[in-house]
């Protein structure tokens, strides 16, 4: 059996990213690691959470609650502060994960894949899908990290823009979306890049449809970032498994073409 693990930027990112491969990892009997970057301190407030010391607890917790839904064995903290969204002036903060030393926090994930003996890293593709400044570093620091202990296999998650403007294309056809409903995916994400990646530039498509609803029961338990009222949870069950039942893989300098397989093949 080999281990995994997971690098995420933040609480819930785990599950709505990498949930469905984590869990089919985990009930083939391989070992789990999940690392995240910061503590999701700029987060949404919610009811019975006013303050942002408040929040941090709560994140954790539900993390640990989604851990145990998706089967994970270690779940360890870099301990950064959130960044905020591009432009936001949290960006600015000496705390904030995108501010980190690059070698001290890649120093702090490779004791990590030392003390695993890890098998398989997954970090994000080159702009962390949508340009958050987090996903941008936990690129950077995943690869730095790797190169400490170049014996991992780093894959990088990443979505697929292709699917999801055929996706659009079919519910707009369909009548479950109006012309004007939805986004552009080939448009500006919050760096000015468009979403995610092509499949032109993707390498593994991973089947996780067999477990899409352990995914969603995941995201269900950061119930104060994902509300019942969410994209995620509002979808039926049928159509949140054809949006989610795969997860996409970049493997760094693999020139093959995008085809159906398992990130420990």
């Amino acid at each position: 059996m080999a281990t995994l693990v997971c690098f995420h930027a933040h609480p819930d990112d785990e599950c709505i990213g990498t949930g469905g491969t984590i869990a089919r990892a985990s009930a083939e009997g391989h070992r789990v690691v999940l690392v995240v970057a910061t503590n999701g301190d700029h987060g949404e407030l919610t009811e019975g959470v006013t303050t942002v010391e408040q929040l941090v607890v709560r994140r954790r917790e539900e993390t640990l609650a989604s851990a145990a839904t998706l089967g994970i064995h270690r779940v360890e903290w870099l301990g950064y502060c959130d960044s905020g969204m591009t432009g936001w002036e949290q960006n600015t903060a000496p705390g904030a994960f995108c501010n980190a030393s690059l070698d001290e926090a890649a120093h702090k994930l490779a004791a990590i894949l030392k003390e695993e003996n890890a098998d398989v890293l997954t970090t994000y593709d080159w702009h962390g899908g949508y340009g958050h400044p987090d996903h941008i570093m936990v690129h950077k620091v995943g690869h730095r990290a790797a190169e400490l202990f170049p014996s991992v296999r780093v894959l990088e998650g990443t979505m697929n823009r292709d699917q999801m403007r055929r996706g659009m294309e079919a519910a707009r056809a369909a009548g479950m979306m109006g012309p004007d409903d939805g986004f552009d995916p080939d448009g500006p994400a919050d760096d000015g890049n468009p979403m995610g990646s092509l499949e032109s530039e993707i390498n593994i498509k991973v089947d996780v449809r067999e477990f899409a609803t352990k995914k969603r029961d995941a995201m269900k338990c950061h119930a104060s970032q994902l509300t019942d009222t969410s994209f995620f949870m509002q979808m039926p069950d049928e159509r949140f498994i054809e949006a989610f039942g795969h997860e996409w893989f970049i493997e760094p300098g693999n020139p093959a073409p995008m085809r159906e397989g398992w990130i420990f093949e």
